[in-house]
């Protein structure tokens, strides 16, 4: 699938010079940067579950204690 933007003429030449700079097509270079970008957003948001989860019930448990419960030890 192809997608296309517009950008002004500075931003384009940025993103020529970072995908040279990198040895990369400028595809691969905003593909990636959109990727990370969602990826982010992503974890961001599971950290900010997983704390609320957290603060209902602040337990927690030493490195030792998970590896034991989960047969490593």
């Amino acid at each position: 699938m192809t997608y296309s933007f517009r950008c002004n003429d500075d931003d384009a030449m940025l993103i020529r010079k970072y995908a040279e700079l990198q040895g990369l097509p400028v595809s691969d270079v905003i593909r990636k940067a959109v990727l990370e970008r969602i990826e982010d957003e992503y974890d961001l948001k599971l950290y900010a579950k997983g704390m609320a989860l957290h603060n209902e019930n602040p337990v927690t448990v030493s490195l030792d204690e998970l590896e034991k419960e989960l047969g490593f030890r």
